[in-house]
């Protein structure tokens, strides 16, 4: 599905299902190097049982135009347009990573239009080290091995997203360099690193939340580990919103690694009023 927003071209996909705004609302937001693919099996199902998937691809990546953001603000002000653009009120944010930032930003401006809020693999500050800030500048390739890497608990999961056979960390290291080639005017590597690294609104956009927030969290995580989102769990808490837990035995792409028991907890998640 395309969408007009700020004047670009904007992809979602919607689970193989047509758009209905009539439907409870599920945005899913990617992380760095990242599309709308990494959310393939819950969006599918969600997609098939009630709901109105929107998982987009953001600006200046893969099949949506536009400049690609270069703050966690910018993203945020996108997702926000993105809503009204496809005439929806009310819509639940999923995000991974620095998608987690994203929707953790537009939740805090949508008050009361975000009806649920999931973090999967966040942390507060997320930090990137001056290395691999640098690395992902100047060697993206080396960078792009270096993540994939720390971010699996193994180079040879069990049966994962796509089925017996999927080679997680090859098709992880496939859609990595295909989302770098879809923007030859910015490298969207860095710049999405740059966005988490440089983000300083957690706490403050967490006090402004007004529905549930579930965190998904990897307990084998090297990117963003648990601890590292404890700042933000006890902030929801603080907020007197009500603040969930789920942990998996896995490393950082939880959707890939673990794709049903992910589902599993984003679907209870929601179900919830």
């Amino acid at each position: 599905m395309q969408l007009l927003v700020n004047g670009a071209n904007t992809y979602c996909y919607t689970g193989g299902k047509p758009f209905d705004a009539a439907k409870p609302t599920v945005v899913f937001i990617h992380g760095v190097l990242n599309d709308h693919s990494v959310w393939i099996l819950q969006s599918r199902y969600l997609a098939h049982h009630g709901y109105n998937v929107l998982a987009v691809d953001l600006p200046g990546h893969c099949r949506s135009g536009g400049e690609a953001p270069e703050t966690v603000e910018q993203a945020a002000a996108f997702i926000v347009a993105l809503l009204d653009a496809a005439g929806i009120d009310n819509a639940a944010l999923v995000g991974h990573s620095w998608g987690s930032l994203i929707a953790l930003e537009a939740a805090s401006r949508l008050n009361t239009r975000a009806t649920h809020l999931v973090l999967v693999g966040t942390a507060y500050p997320m930090k990137v080290s001056p290395a691999l800030l640098e690395t992902s500048l100047h060697e993206p390739m080396k960078a792009l091995t270096m993540i994939n890497v720390f971010s699996r608990s193994t180079l040879a999961a069990p049966p994962s997203a796509l089925g017996p056979g999927t080679w997680v960390y090859g098709a992880s290291m496939a859609l990595g360099r295909r989302v770098l080639a879809s923007n030859t005017a910015i490298n969207v590597f860095h710049r999405g690193f740059k966005a988490c690294d440089s983000y300083a609104n957690g706490e403050a956009a967490m006090a402004q939340v007004q529905c549930p927030v579930l965190f998904v969290l990897g307990d084998q995580d090297q990117m963003t580990s648990p601890k590292a989102a404890q700042t933000l769990v006890q902030a929801g808490k603080a907020a007197g919103v009500r603040t969930e837990v789920a942990r998996i035995e896995v490393g950082h792409h939880q959707m890939t690694e673990a794709p049903e028991e992910t589902l599993s907890a984003v679907r209870q998640f929601l179900g919830k009023p």
